[in-house]
């Protein structure tokens, strides 16, 4: 089920190297690669807890930082681009994204990711 609804949204990301729906510890649910070389020194599930703990940090700070709730975490680095976004509580979708991907798109995936696994994720 979760590796149909990844594929669904990998179909209209181009670009989209992994997309991973993981829960808020960083353990991976469900991943697709859909990118035609997933480099082996590219740790999917290493960069979700990275990614994750610092989206953690930064919602322990949003009243200091006057943030409000952190519902979208995004890197951009000279290899690749990873976004992360809340699906329902107590998990989140990861994209790592190439160079040639639309970062815009991906964005539009996020925000209606929650939509898409609402019916799995209560």
């Amino acid at each position: 089920m979760f590796q149909e609804r990844l594929s669904d949204i990998a179909s209209r990301l181009e670009g989209l190297e992994i997309a991973a729906l993981v829960a808020s510890d960083g353990i991976s649910v469900e991943s697709f690669a859909a990118g035609q070389v997933v480099p082996d020194d590219l740790d999917a599930d290493n960069l979700a807890v990275e990614l994750l703990t610092q989206l953690k940090a930064l919602s322990e700070n949003r009243s200091e930082l006057g943030l409000g709730e952190v519902s979208e975490y995004s890197v951009t680095t000279d290899r690749f681009s990873v976004m992360l976004g809340k699906v329902a509580a107590g998990y989140y979708l990861m994209f790592v994204l190439s160079g040639e991907a639309s970062f815009g798109r991906a964005r539009f995936e996020l925000r209606r990711a929650p939509l898409v696994f609402e019916d799995d994720l209560l």
